[in-house]
């Protein structure tokens, strides 16, 4: 099982970035690359994000010290990224446990990446209409209050 800091110098090396390069990609310095790699600091939010597209790798693989898989969950990232870019951290985080609660449903058989990809999209239809819903039912402007 490795670190965060393990994962991340790891995964710089695999791609022959040095920390100063990182750091660009990131927007970050190079000093708090060698933090990251060196101690128990972890970023947070959108430099997570940030680091874990620079290193090719999901953002639960290198925040979560259990998971082994560089890419696991990777194919949630762009559904994510929608419901944060449209509603917020707080939708993005609800899809990120939806798509995790629903992988369930299909534990212990292997669907193939046009599968996921088309159950993602279905789940981000459904979870998006919802919302627009429950913006027409609940809003308190169009009620006047």
């Amino acid at each position: 099982m490795k670190t965060f800091s393990e994962k991340t110098k790891d995964a710089r090396e695999a791609l022959r970035l040095n920390q100063q390069q990182l750091g660009e990609l990131v927007g970050v310095s190079k000093r708090s690359i060698a933090a990251y790699e060196t101690t128990d600091t972890k970023p947070r939010g959108n430099v997570a994000r940030k680091l874990a597209a620079a290193l090719q790798v999901s953002v639960d693989y290198l925040l979560n010290d259990e998971i082994t898989d560089p890419k696991y969950g990777i194919e949630k990232a762009p559904y994510i990224e929608e419901a944060r870019d449209r509603l917020g951290n707080k939708a993005a985080k609800e899809m990120n446990g939806l798509l995790d609660q629903n992988l369930a449903l299909f534990a212990g058989g292997e669907l193939d990446q046009e599968a996921k990809d088309a159950f993602f999209e279905a789940v981000m239809k459904a979870y998006l209409k919802c919302k627009d819903e429950a913006r027409k039912t609940y809003n308190p402007k169009k009620k006047g209050v």
